[in-house]
């Protein structure tokens, strides 16, 4: 039985989904945290500087997509054969889209630029892009509620993740999409995943 270390900072960010995948899975792990003043002392640990950084039986892996994409295969949750997995890696491609549309105004540090930068994300591009996920939402769940079939992916945990950041700044930005709303249901009512979230550390992001 392998043994897993995950180490990221004490938040949820990019290496949430990771500790979902492991609470889905009813798989142990050691969840390190590091505050940001602790950081400096241990990014010449890292294999790239950055975190997260998974440890299977101490080989270290980063990337957070790379440590995410490997746990789903791992513990099941990648699909079920090759073309379900294609499938779930175009939703995982197209939530990081939304991303890297967002990060522009997140890291800009002049306040009036970032404002509208912000104004625009939340008004122009992220409802194009939740349109997306929900087109293909509806595409590939064969009338379910899961992004992939009827079963929980990787893909779903991700976007719960992620649309949890998403209404902490904008309360109402999947009010217009009612299948991502039940999707995110759907996967909180889980078991193992609800019992993770009462459980949790309570963090800004």
């Amino acid at each position: 039985m392998p043994s897993y270390k995950l180490s990221y900072f004490n938040a949820r960010g990019v290496a949430e989904v990771s500790r979902l995948i492991f609470a889905v899975a009813g798989e142990k792990f050691e969840d390190v945290r590091y505050e940001r003043d602790q950081w400096p002392a241990h990014k010449d640990e890292m294999p790239l500087g950055q975190m997260p950084v998974l440890e299977v039986d101490g080989v270290k892996l980063p990337q957070s997509a790379a440590i995410a994409r490997f746990l789903a295969k791992q513990f099941h949750l990648a699909g079920k054969d090759n073309f379900e997995q294609a499938q779930v890696d175009a939703v995982v491609d197209t939530i990081y889209d939304i991303l890297k549309a967002w990060m522009p105004s997140r890291l800009e540090q002049d306040e009036a630029k970032k404002e509208a930068l912000s104004k625009k994300f939340f008004g122009e591009e992220l409802p194009k892009h939740l349109q997306n996920l929900e087109t293909l939402g509806k595409l590939y769940s064969n009338g379910g509620h899961f992004f992939v079939g009827k079963q929980l992916t990787w893909a779903d945990l991700l976007f719960y993740n992620f649309g949890q950041l998403l209404t902490e700044f904008e309360a109402d930005c999947l009010n217009n999409f009612s299948w991502l709303q039940k999707n995110r249901a759907e996967v909180e009512k889980q078991p193992k995943i609800a019992e993770y979230l009462k459980n949790r550390p309570r963090t800004q992001f």
